[in-house]
């Protein structure tokens, strides 16, 4: 279209040159005078050489493209899944009192860090340690008795029966004790793993019980991981020590974690599988936080890649690229060269055959040139 363009331009100079002035051309073509008509001739030929240098510089610009060029380099290349997660802890329960009753002491409140095993309150034991101290009489009482009969025992004085006897209500005694001491130790609420008191939901006095709420809330940031599910294509692609980027979305922090556990099913529900990545210890997590995970399924320590906008389609469905060929100083000349291409990531695009390192492949200008153009870079 621009040569069509050029050309009607150049048709109308001509015209202006000459056809403007026809009625002095003929009139010298009509007076037969051999030296004005030579000159006349000498004249337009004049005109022509300066249009036809005219044409010929605008058809060579039209076909020298500006491009930008860059040497395609071995490098690491890895493809990435990007999923979503959220934060968890292994160590966030709802801590329940194991029997109902007043609860007669709260030592703790929200914050507060506790040690595995702290006392965090206690429930009325409805007289129960007046019961053991019951227990506990007649506990020593008839282990007393036991002792003495086994001593005449020993001895062979007195009968085996009352041995006997003396030895079960020993046992009998005993038993009663530890079952009433593991009842009234029910009483007694302790931290099940060392932590922090997040919410405290009952006050002291009020009448408590197992509850959907609980009485409070521990948690333990140290053990911190996010759990995501994995469509079921990737089954074998990701093992456990599989590095993983994560940024929370909160706080916009990235951390590298790895795979630590892969479920070793899938769900026949949405087909996918459940996987967990470990996590460093950092007071910015919390549990359900959001997690964007990119989990490497595909490394290549030694590939080409190039820039995916550069990678054109023939009509064929061929992929290829343009390359600068010939070049000299700033400039060569372009060269389609076809390309079988591997996986992508981002915006780049591993190259498994048809470019070799230090090629300079056209990374900016490739749509707007073709095969034998010459290149200004």
């Amino acid at each position: 279209m621009k040569k069509q363009i050029i050309l009607w331009s150049l048709t109308l100079l001509l015209v202006a040159c000459g056809g403007g002035n026809s009625n002095s051309t003929e009139d010298i073509i009509a007076s037969k005078n051999v030296d004005a008509i030579k000159n006349k001739r000498a004249a337009l030929q004049a005109e022509i050489t300066k249009l036809d240098a005219a044409l010929s510089s605008l058809e060579k610009k039209v076909s020298e493209s500006l491009v930008e060029v860059s040497a395609v380099q071995d490098t690491i290349f890895k493809h990435y899944i990007e999923l979503q997660g959220n934060v968890t802890t292994q160590e966030n329960v709802l801590v329940q009192p194991e029997v109902p009753g007043v609860l007669v002491s709260l030592n703790v409140k929200a914050g507060q860090r506790v040690s595995k095993g702290q006392i965090l309150g206690r429930v009325d034991d409805g007289g129960a340690s007046e019961g053991i101290a019951a227990l506990e009489s007649q506990y020593a009482l008839a282990k007393t008795t036991y002792e003495r009969q086994k001593n005449l025992w020993d001895k062979r004085i007195g009968s085996e029966i009352q041995f006997l006897n003396a030895q079960t209500q020993m046992v009998s005694a005993q038993k009663s004790l530890n079952q009433a001491r593991a009842q009234l130790a029910k009483t007694v609420i302790k931290a099940p793993f060392s932590g922090t008191i997040d919410e405290v939901f009952v006050e002291k006095g009020e009448v408590v019980a197992a509850s959907p709420q609980g009485l409070m809330r521990i948690v333990n940031l140290g053990k911190m991981y996010v759990n995501t599910t994995v469509p079921e294509i990737y089954v074998g692609k990701i093992k456990v020590g599989t590095p993983v980027d994560i940024t929370i979305e909160g706080t916009g922090k990235t951390y590298s974690g790895k795979v630590r556990q892969i479920a070793n099913s899938v769900n026949p529900e949405n087909r996918s599988f459940g996987v967990e990545i470990a996590l460093p210890n950092d007071n910015m997590l919390r549990p359900n936080q959001v997690a964007k995970l990119r989990i490497i399924d595909y490394t290549n320590k030694s590939a080409i890649v190039v820039p995916s906008n550069v990678v054109l389609d023939d009509a064929d469905g061929k992929k290829y690229v343009f390359i600068a060929d010939k070049i000299s100083g700033n400039s060569g000349i372009a060269k389609r060269v076809f390309v079988e291409v591997g996986q992508s990531a981002g915006n780049l695009t591993e190259i498994i055959s048809g470019l070799t390192a230090d090629q300079k492949v056209v990374t900016e200008g490739a749509s707007n040139i073709s095969e034998g153009m010459k290149l200004t870079f």
